[in-house]
Protein backbone atom coordinates (compact mmCIF):
# COMPACT_ATOMS: atom_id res chain seq x y z
CA UNK A 1 0.00 0.00 0.00
CA UNK A 2 1.21 3.49 -0.83
CA UNK A 3 0.20 6.50 0.68
CA UNK A 4 0.38 9.61 -0.63
CA UNK A 5 1.00 13.05 1.66
CA UNK A 6 -1.13 15.89 0.12
CA UNK A 7 -1.50 19.47 2.12
CA UNK A 8 -4.82 20.10 2.55
CA UNK A 9 -6.62 23.14 0.85
CA UNK A 10 -9.05 25.18 1.43
CA UNK A 11 -12.40 24.86 -0.10
CA UNK A 12 -13.37 27.88 -2.41
CA UNK A 13 -16.68 28.15 -1.90
CA UNK A 14 -17.67 29.13 2.10
CA UNK A 15 -20.08 26.59 3.48
CA UNK A 16 -21.03 29.89 6.38
CA UNK A 17 -23.55 27.72 8.01
CA UNK A 18 -25.69 31.32 9.46
CA UNK A 19 -25.68 32.17 5.80
CA UNK A 20 -29.30 32.17 4.23
CA UNK A 21 -29.42 32.27 0.20
CA UNK A 22 -32.99 32.49 -1.11
CA UNK A 23 -33.34 30.21 -3.78
CA UNK A 24 -36.56 29.22 -5.98
CA UNK A 25 -40.00 30.94 -5.96
CA UNK A 26 -40.32 33.74 -3.17
CA UNK A 27 -43.17 32.93 -0.36
CA UNK A 28 -46.27 34.72 -0.87
CA UNK A 29 -46.59 35.04 2.77
CA UNK A 30 -43.76 37.10 3.31
CA UNK A 31 -45.76 40.38 4.18
CA UNK A 32 -46.83 38.49 7.09
CA UNK A 33 -43.34 39.62 8.74
CA UNK A 34 -44.54 43.14 9.43
CA UNK A 35 -45.00 43.87 12.49
CA UNK A 36 -48.87 44.00 13.94
CA UNK A 37 -50.27 47.44 14.85
CA UNK A 38 -51.35 47.40 18.59
CA UNK A 39 -54.08 49.75 19.43
CA UNK A 40 -52.92 50.18 22.59
CA UNK A 41 -49.56 51.46 21.86
CA UNK A 42 -50.84 53.70 18.32
CA UNK A 43 -53.55 55.34 20.31
CA UNK A 44 -52.87 55.88 24.16
CA UNK A 45 -49.99 57.45 25.60
CA UNK A 46 -50.51 56.37 29.27
CA UNK A 47 -51.86 53.05 29.18
CA UNK A 48 -53.02 53.09 33.05
CA UNK A 49 -55.03 56.42 32.04
CA UNK A 50 -56.51 55.41 28.89
CA UNK A 51 -60.51 54.09 29.04
CA UNK A 52 -62.56 52.73 26.08
CA UNK A 53 -65.84 53.99 26.38
CA UNK A 54 -68.71 52.86 23.72
CA UNK A 55 -71.81 55.03 23.03
CA UNK A 56 -75.04 54.24 22.78
CA UNK A 57 -77.46 56.86 21.13
CA UNK A 58 -76.44 59.67 18.38
CA UNK A 59 -76.91 62.65 21.08
CA UNK A 60 -73.64 63.70 20.52
CA UNK A 61 -74.20 63.98 16.65
CA UNK A 62 -72.69 67.00 16.39
CA UNK A 63 -69.70 66.17 17.79
CA UNK A 64 -69.17 63.53 15.16
CA UNK A 65 -69.76 61.05 17.79
CA UNK A 66 -72.62 57.72 16.38
CA UNK A 67 -74.18 55.81 18.13
CA UNK A 68 -71.56 52.54 18.65
CA UNK A 69 -68.41 54.68 18.70
CA UNK A 70 -65.50 54.05 20.78
CA UNK A 71 -64.53 57.09 22.55
CA UNK A 72 -60.71 56.75 23.60
CA UNK A 73 -60.43 58.73 26.78
CA UNK A 74 -57.34 59.78 28.58
CA UNK A 75 -57.51 60.86 32.18
CA UNK A 76 -54.27 61.65 32.33
CA UNK A 77 -54.17 64.77 30.08
CA UNK A 78 -55.15 68.16 31.15
CA UNK A 79 -58.19 70.39 29.30
CA UNK A 80 -57.08 71.97 26.48
CA UNK A 81 -59.09 74.83 24.40
CA UNK A 82 -61.35 73.32 21.80
CA UNK A 83 -60.93 69.67 22.85
CA UNK A 84 -63.49 67.49 23.25
CA UNK A 85 -63.85 66.03 27.04
CA UNK A 86 -66.22 63.80 28.36
CA UNK A 87 -67.62 65.73 31.87
CA UNK A 88 -70.21 64.59 34.92
CA UNK A 89 -73.16 67.21 34.73
CA UNK A 90 -75.78 66.40 37.29
CA UNK A 91 -74.84 63.09 38.24
CA UNK A 92 -74.60 61.60 33.92
CA UNK A 93 -71.90 61.47 31.49
CA UNK A 94 -71.36 64.41 28.93
CA UNK A 95 -69.40 65.26 25.99
CA UNK A 96 -68.59 68.61 25.36
CA UNK A 97 -66.23 71.07 23.41
CA UNK A 98 -64.12 72.78 26.17
CA UNK A 99 -64.27 76.79 24.62
CA UNK A 100 -63.30 78.10 28.04
CA UNK A 101 -61.65 76.77 31.06
CA UNK A 102 -63.94 76.89 34.47
CA UNK A 103 -62.98 75.38 37.19
CA UNK A 104 -66.32 74.46 38.46
CA UNK A 105 -66.04 71.62 35.26
CA UNK A 106 -66.01 68.13 36.59
CA UNK A 107 -63.88 66.93 33.90
CA UNK A 108 -63.71 62.93 33.77
CA UNK A 109 -61.17 62.60 30.84
CA UNK A 110 -60.09 64.23 27.18
CA UNK A 111 -61.26 62.34 24.28
CA UNK A 112 -58.18 61.60 22.31
CA UNK A 113 -60.33 59.22 19.32
CA UNK A 114 -63.55 58.68 18.00
CA UNK A 115 -63.29 55.35 16.57
CA UNK A 116 -66.02 54.92 13.85
CA UNK A 117 -67.56 51.23 12.45
CA UNK A 118 -67.12 51.48 9.00
CA UNK A 119 -70.10 48.99 7.88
Amino acid sequence: MELKIKKIQRALVDYNGNTSVQTGFPSPATHYREPVIDLNQALTTSKEATFYVRVKGNEWRDFNILDQDILVIDRALSPALDTLALVIEEGDFNVIRITKLKSQLELWGIITYIIHKAI
